[in-house]
């Protein structure tokens, strides 16, 4: 039976059911036009106007993304844009100039109106999962252009996991620079690479992560976008300013408010009473007139990009920046007139104001010590015992053919450090015996000055010479006491020691794959750091009398410790050289043939960063002063190192304290 037809439906062939039929293929004709009609040509600064919107949880102004905010932004986000023909996008700044924002709004426009593989670099892979939480997902999440583009990780086969995106045309894949595998997962139009100063010197032992990244936009050509962002590091071996020294590098001129003289921004030019940041004002290059904060907002709407260079690759440009730009509201003059004040005095503060708010590197002198001044300042405590401020031990061992070399180094708050005891034991890899006794030391204790009984936290052996031995030593004494160490040339003062990672060993005349646990040092970092160490300047001994304390990483040499020995400590300087394409690098050349005990200390201070170093809170190194009975020293900097795991059952481990009464 038929359904009745309503009173107020058009009967069949009726005028209005006509009209009906005329409109609804009307609409389809006018939705299949929409879907013929390109997509508004935007740049990335007119797209993130349009678009973007700054999440409560990853911006400090949320809300609408305004390029006016950063108007020194717009001209490297419209560098990215595909209108534009350059390749390369080389960015070297500060901290808080906006950079991380500008590079999320090109993530953004090319999910919606540019789609194609994306490769996103962090420096590690870790890093690379807390920016995908912190960043890209509240990007998504915030921005409805790109919420209807993604699935929610939620729905099943979605193409959203942590470290990739799907989208229609396109994917975003997010790694780290450790990972070779990742940096060679695909090829990519676009490749963002972020922080390239804290990459390590190669990904996976198989070269540099740049290099290898950038490999994989090579097949598209000319239609390829590369982003390099980075604070700069070590005047040589920054690869951001290597990379902005081969650009046409640009610098972002803005108007004097009272001559209009064109300008770019520099820290000589910023003024203050001393002792009193608030009254930091910059002086014009023209007329040096004063010029205060308020007037920043008109100078940066005015300011553009110029050029200062001829570009040695014509497919690259480059733009630096400074702090002294951030906007109102972020960093100010007085701020950085203050940290200025603040870094006056410490070589590390004075490359970290370097570094982050001036955008420049720092140049690290590498000078060698004078070997008689150090000689001069030698103290006297008795041999093989550990001074009340040293609060643990480590050791490095040097594997020479005829002798395994081993210094032991006492390290405090603030990594102030001690030598307690050079061991040479003759004989060499080859004889059982030399093994036995290097086991031996690992049993050993020195007494504290407070009356307890000291073991080794870490002894860190080099593997350069006769590698399968040493696996084969470190894995018959277990891992947990025993680093086998790799020098690298290099620095990485993020994380100068990386690893462990599992190398092959030989055991009982078998080949174990994955047998041996090696770590991978930046031996540039840790020789640049004792011989900034060992300049530093040390109180008179009036002023020890009145309570003065010695600086933060200062070193402590015993009157035992002989000539030859520190001249091996100072054996080396830091030189700079060009390479066949002219760009300037650091290297490490030897003043004189030996130099181990400059070795033994680089891979005793490596063990004290295996142990935990730059990491400890307060309450360990509390905790450890109680157990040795000296005064607790919080007020001074902490070097914070943490204590090892328990050892796997069957391998032995060594008390950093010997087992005293009560400690347990």
């Amino acid at each position: 039976m038929s359904a009745p037809i309503s009173r107020n439906s058009p009967s069949p062939g009726s005028p209005s059911e006509e009209v009906t039929q005329f409109d609804g293929a009307e609409a389809l004709l006018r939705a299949w036009g929409r879907g013929l009609t390109p997509d508004p040509w935007l740049t990335v600064s007119e797209w993130s106007d349009i678009h973007r919107w700054l999440s409560s949880r990853a911006s400090a102004e949320p809300g609408r993304y305004r390029t006016e905010r950063t108007p020194y932004m717009r001209a490297i986000m419209d560098a990215l844009s595909p209108g534009d023909p350059t390749q390369r996008i080389v960015f070297m700044k500060a901290a808080q100039v906006g950079a991380t924002e500008a590079g999320n709004n090109w993530i953004g426009f090319v999910i919606h109106h540019a789609p194609g593989p994306m490769l996103a670099v962090q420096p590690t892979v870790e890093l690379a999962k807390r920016n995908s939480r912190q960043r890209i997902d509240p990007l998504i999440e915030e921005s409805p252009a790109l919420k209807e583009r993604v699935r929610p990780a939620r729905a099943r086969d979605s193409g959203n996991t942590q470290l990739s995106k799907d989208f229609p045309g396109g994917v975003l894949v997010m790694t780290g620079a450790n990972s070779a595998v990742g940096l060679r997962s695909m090829p990519a139009r676009y490749v963002f690479l972020d922080e390239v100063d804290a990459y390590p010197a190669s990904a996976d032992e198989e070269g540099d992560p740049v290099g290898l990244a950038e490999a994989r936009s090579l097949t598209f050509a000319h239609r390829r976008k590369v982003f390099l962002v980075s604070t700069p590091t070590i005047r040589g071996v920054s690869r951001i300013e290597r990379e902005y020294e081969a650009s046409d590098q640009r610098r972002f001129f803005v108007p004097c408010p009272h001559c209009g003289a064109m300008q770019w921004l520099r820290f000589e030019r910023l003024r203050w009473e001393k002792g009193k940041p608030e009254t930091a004002a910059y002086h014009c290059d023209a007329c040096d007139e004063r010029i205060e904060e308020h007037h920043k907002p008109a100078m940066l709407a005015a300011g553009e990009w110029r050029a200062t260079a001829e570009p040695r690759d014509a497919r690259t440009v480059g733009f630096h920046l400074s702090a002294l730009y951030s906007p109102p509201g972020w960093k100010s003059w007085a701020d950085i007139a203050r940290d200025k004040e603040t870094a006056a005095g410490s070589d590390e503060a004075e490359r970290v104001f370097r570094n982050t708010v001036l955008g420049e590197t720092w140049i690290e002198t590498g000078d060698a010590p004078g070997w008689q001044r150090i000689a001069e300042r030698r103290e006297d405590w008795p041999a093989g015992t550990v001074p009340a401020g040293g609060l643990f031990l480590t050791a490095g061992a040097d594997v020479q053919k005829d002798r395994i070399e081993v210094d032991v180094w006492a390290w405090g708050r603030g990594l102030e450090s001690w030598l307690v005891d050079h061991v040479v034991i003759e004989g060499g890899p080859a004889r059982p015996d030399s093994w036995e006794a290097l086991t031996d030391l690992l049993g050993r204790s020195w007494r504290h000055a407070g009356g307890a009984e000291l073991g080794l936290a870490r002894l860190a052996i080099d593997t350069g010479y006769e590698t399968a031995a040493v696996y084969g030593w470190a894995r018959s004494v277990g891992f947990v006491q025993v680093a086998p160490v790799k020098g690298l040339e290099g620095f990485n003062r993020v994380s100068p020691v990386s690893g462990p990672t599992f190398v092959d060993a030989t055991a009982g005349g078998k080949r174990l794959r994955r047998g041996a646990r090696l770590w991978t040092v930046a031996t540039s970092t840790f020789k640049a750091e004792t011989y900034r160490f060992l300049r530093l300047a040390r109180p008179t001994s009036e002023e020890l009398n009145e309570g003065a304390a010695f600086p933060p990483g200062t070193v402590h040499l015993p009157g035992w410790a002989d000539t030859e020995w520190i001249r091996q400590l100072t054996a080396e300087q830091l030189v700079t050289v060009r390479n066949r394409r002219g760009f300037a690098k650091l290297e490490w050349q030897k003043l004189r043939e030996r130099n181990e005990a400059l070795d033994c200390r680089v891979y005793a201070r490596a063990a004290a960063w295996i142990a935990g170093a730059d990491r400890w809170p307060e309450a360990t190194w509390a905790d450890l002063e109680a157990q040795l009975g000296v005064p607790s020293g919080m007020d001074s900097p902490a070097g914070l190192i943490g204590r090892p795991d328990a050892g796997p059952q069957g391998k032995r481990r060594s008390d950093w304290l010997g087992r005293r009464e009560g400690w347990f």
